[in-house]
C-alpha cells in the first residue's frame, strides 16, 4: 500500500519527487500522482492523527474500489493441514474452496488448482 502520509509529510518539508520516491519506496510518478491529487483535493499536512492511509487513498482515487474483497481467502493453514491427512488431493480442496466461496458470494482467486501445488511443495 501506498504510505499516503509519509509523501504528504516529506513534501511538505521540500524534498523532491525522487527523494520523496527513495525515501517513501515508492516511483515518482506514484508520488507525483499522489501529491497532485492531493492539491486538486485541498488535503495538506500536517494531518489530523486519527487519519489513515485507507482514508486518504478513498478521498484521493473515489474511483477505486475495493478489489480483493470480492475474492474469498484461502485458508492456507486449513490446506496446509488437510494435505497431511490420508486420501485428501489438492483437487478435493480445490472444490471445496470454490464451493465455499460461491456459498459466501465471493470468487475463488486462482483459476486452477494445479497452480496452488507450487505453493506447498
Amino acid at each position: 500500500m501506498v504510505d499516503y502520509k509519509e509523501i504528504l509529510r516529506l513534501s511538505s518539508m521540500g524534498y523532491s519527487l525522487r527523494q520523496i520516491a527513495a525515501s517513501a519506496g515508492h516511483s515518482h510518478h506514484t508520488v507525483k500522482n499522489v501529491i497532485e491529487l492531493a492539491e486538486q483535493q485541498g488535503v495538506r499536512w500536517p494531518l489530523d492523527d486519527d487519519v489513515t492511509n485507507p482514508e486518504l487513498e478513498k478521498l484521493l482515487y473515489p474511483e477505486r474500489k475495493d478489489v480483493g474483497r470480492n475474492y474469498a481467502e484461502p485458508n492456507f493453514v486449513y490446506i496446509h493441514n488437510e494435505l497431511s491427512k490420508k486420501g485428501v488431493t489438492l483437487t478435493l480442496l480445490w472444490n471445496e474452496y470454490c464451493e465455499t466461496a460461491y456459498a459466501n458470494g465471493k470468487k475463488p482467486y486462482i483459476a486452477d488448482p494445479a497452480l496452488l501445488y507450487n505453493i506447498f511443495v
